[in-house]
């Protein structure tokens, strides 16, 4: 099977878009994936806003891009946005880090005002940066993803079905050949 990243972009380490993002790496997992985690968090800050491209945590996570069939990319919205600390590891990046990557888009937030940022401010970069398939996002309200006692997450039932939708579509789009637009 294929190679996921499974990118966050919270700057916290208990936040609901983490957990969410831990918690469908298990169900990529199951579905036969390898899964590697980044948690953009713990990328030194200096290595981030020093524009470090040198620096071996920067070093290392342009490596597990390359390395990776496909992406998963999760953020919390924050003025309508992704958060600042995603967009400082993305500026770091290789323009193409994407390149024949399957790529899917995921944001929380604690308002449905905030929709329309999956499509509106990260589609567009990930595309900028050549990914070849990017699948039907989500977004999931900070009010349906419950984190229990043991750690585990659940997300309400409505949104856990479109959610693990999504997902699915994802996995089965990390086998598919893109198919590339004629020039004429």
């Amino acid at each position: 099977m294929a190679t996921v990243l499974s990118v966050s972009g919270s700057p916290s380490a208990t936040s609901r878009t983490n957990r969410l993002l831990r918690h469908l790496d298990l169900r990529l997992t199951a579905q036969g994936h390898e899964v590697i985690p980044l948690d953009v968090r713990t990328i030194p800050g200096e290595a981030l806003l020093g524009t470090d491209f040198g620096h071996p945590a920067i070093v290392e996570a342009t490596r597990l891009f390359a390395a990776a069939d496909g992406v998963v990319v999760g953020t919390p919205v924050y003025k309508a946005s992704y958060s600042g600390v995603l967009k400082a590891l993305l500026d770091l990046l290789p323009q193409y880090a994407l390149a024949d990557k399957t790529v899917l888009p995921l944001a929380t937030g604690g308002s449905t005002a905030h929709v329309l940022a999956v499509d509106y401010a990260l589609r567009p970069v990930l595309s900028s940066m050549g990914a070849a398939h990017i699948v039907q996002g989500w977004f999931t309200l900070d009010t349906d993803i419950t984190v229990d006692g043991d750690g585990s997450v659940t997300v309400a039932p409505a949104g856990a079905t479109a959610l693990n939708r999504v997902v699915d579509q994802f996995s089965a789009a990390l086998h598919r050949t893109p198919l590339l637009a004629s020039v004429g």
